[in-house]
């Protein structure tokens, strides 16, 4: 059988080859996951080592140790199961509200698909929970505050962990009751921790990937969505389409801008809005004109962002490692660095496709550039249109000015010291994840904007898929003939964005878009 693989919507994992959008599918779809057998071994070895150090009386970082700036005191062998629940009880500190069941679903995996490498000196029993717990619809409940993303994310996973233990509090097949009642439930057992695996369940980034992978996989839709929409509305205002020829993209060969631009010239072909040249204007205003280049940037940015996250939903992210009898060393793979950076600069590049995309409601907007009726709406003075949908994506805009503020550039000392920088990549996360959510608000702001732009356009024949897209709109949104309350037209064009019906129906006519 291979390894990793949809099997009836189930996904073997064996710690090397986990896919972000396995973890989407897991996460968001409710696949069903399966450890890889064949890892056993490699596990279960690892295992006998940590009994082995427990035997000899060793002294080694967090199983004969305490923990940070305690890691100078030794822990009789006897007490070393206790340390371990210990350390859960005391490591359980977060507050506020608690991520979503897919944000938890996303961190049980990946947590258990770096377990599974053999190299946390923990039983096999651990990552068999918490499979068992995915597979019986268990999701602890995890508040959103508290992690510094590094030694990685203690708080959150620790609440994670308390679940296994018969404590704390999970959702059980949609309903909040305690972790033990959880477990009986589903027929399970509370686990009873034993040396290294506390340690080995929350010394990892588990959550703060997971908010990465879900990020980055909305982050990839959100680019086709962009173009799409920068597409139609390209053509509500008869842009000039030699912006978008091939040669342009040749001489500054970056894959994102020709990604872009092939996708436009592919939406928009047919169209009898658009013209190579226009007799009435030399040139498009940047907004429209520069949608490859400012489109494409952003791309290669979350092309970037994507490679991080691959890597580290497949990485070894525990302390100490264990490779060997003689190879047990303390590190710091669970600073999450990598991923800071990587997911400030996933918001920022998303931000930008809110900015632009703000800017192409305001041309769609303002009658001074078209010949489109003020507001987009016939009657003007006694309607106001869609008027105040640009004044929400600009409010959408400004907020993500400020969520767009580097967490990564950001540290502070804990642990008495000893812990003296970390990352804050978790919150580098939820931040990006609140952009993206922004951004594909003012993503289906521009789509209705520009399908009534259009109807103002009509009997002219649209392009192949231009055409689509406003027939998918219309089908759902009726065109505004006088004012109405709009905010139920932004949450239908919102979940036409959301749940990829939109895309998948422009990809049936046109093809896989870049």
């Amino acid at each position: 059988m291979a390894k990793h693989q949809k099997i009836l919507n189930k996904v073997i994992f064996n710690g090397n080859s986990l896919k972000i959008k396995d973890v989407f599918n897991v996460a968001v779809n409710g696949f069903m996951v399966e450890s890889d057998i064949e890892m056993k071994e490699k596990v279960d070895n690892s295992r006998r080592i940590v009994d082995k150090l427990i035997a000899q009386n060793k002294t080694v970082y967090g199983i004969t140790t305490g923990f940070g700036e305690l890691s100078q005191i030794s822990i009789p062998k006897e007490d070393t199961e206790l340390l371990q629940r210990n350390l859960i009880m005391s490591h359980s500190v977060g507050v506020g509200k608690p991520f979503s069941e897919e944000v938890v679903r996303g961190a049980m995996l990946i947590r258990a698909n770096s377990l599974i490498k053999g190299y946390s000196g923990v039983r096999w029993q651990i990552i068999q929970m918490l499979t068992e717990m995915l597979n019986k619809d268990i999701y602890p409940m995890i508040p959103e505050k508290g992690s510094l993303g590094a030694s990685g994310d203690l708080a959150p996973l620790a609440h994670l962990c308390l679940v296994m233990l018969g404590e704390g509090e999970a959702k059980y097949q949609g309903k909040k009751m305690s972790g033990a009642q959880a477990l009986r439930k589903a027929g399970l057992k509370p686990i009873i921790l034993q040396a290294k695996e506390g340690l080995a369940l929350i010394n990892g980034t588990a959550v703060m990937s997971s908010l990465g992978a879900l990020a980055v996989y909305e982050a990839e839709r959100l680019l086709k969505l962009s173009d799409i929409a920068g597409a139609l509305t390209f053509e509500a205002l008869e842009g000039i389409r030699s912006a978008y020829d091939e040669h342009i993209s040749q001489v500054r060969p970056y894959k994102g801008q020709r990604e872009s631009a092939e996708n436009l010239l592919s939406l928009t072909e047919g169209s009898e809005l658009l013209a190579e040249t226009h007799s009435s204007k030399v040139q498009d205003a940047y907004t429209l004109r520069c949608i490859p280049q400012v489109h494409g940037a952003s791309r290669d940015a979350v092309r970037y962002v994507q490679g991080v996250l691959q890597l580290e939903i497949n990485a070894a992210t525990d302390n100490p490692l264990i490779f060997s009898e003689e190879k047990i060393i303390s590190g710091g793979n669970f600073h999450g660095q990598p991923l800071a950076l990587a997911l400030d600069f996933l918001g920022i590049a998303i931000a930008e496709l809110g900015d632009i995309a703000e800017r192409r409601i305001e041309r769609l907007l303002n009658s001074n550039y078209s010949n489109l009726p003020a507001f987009l709406v016939e009657h003007n003075g006694l309607n106001s249109g869609f008027m105040l949908t640009q004044y929400t994506a600009a409010s959408l805009v400004s907020e993500n000015k400020i969520l767009s503020h580097p967490a990564s550039v950001d540290s502070i000392p804990v642990s008495a010291g000893k812990e003296d920088h970390v990352s804050m990549a978790t919150l580098a996360a939820r931040k990006a994840r609140e952009i993206i959510k922004n951004v594909q608000y003012i993503i289906a702001i521009e789509l209705l904007c520009a399908a009534q732009a259009i109807d103002f356009q009509l009997p002219k024949k649209l392009g192949r898929g231009t055409k689509v897209v406003h027939k998918v709109i219309r089908e759902s949104i009726p065109h505004l003939k006088k004012d109405r309350i709009l905010y139920p037209d932004i949450e239908k064009s919102f979940n036409l964005i959301k749940n990829g019906k939109l895309i998948e129906k422009v990809e049936k006519v046109i093809g896989k878009l870049k």
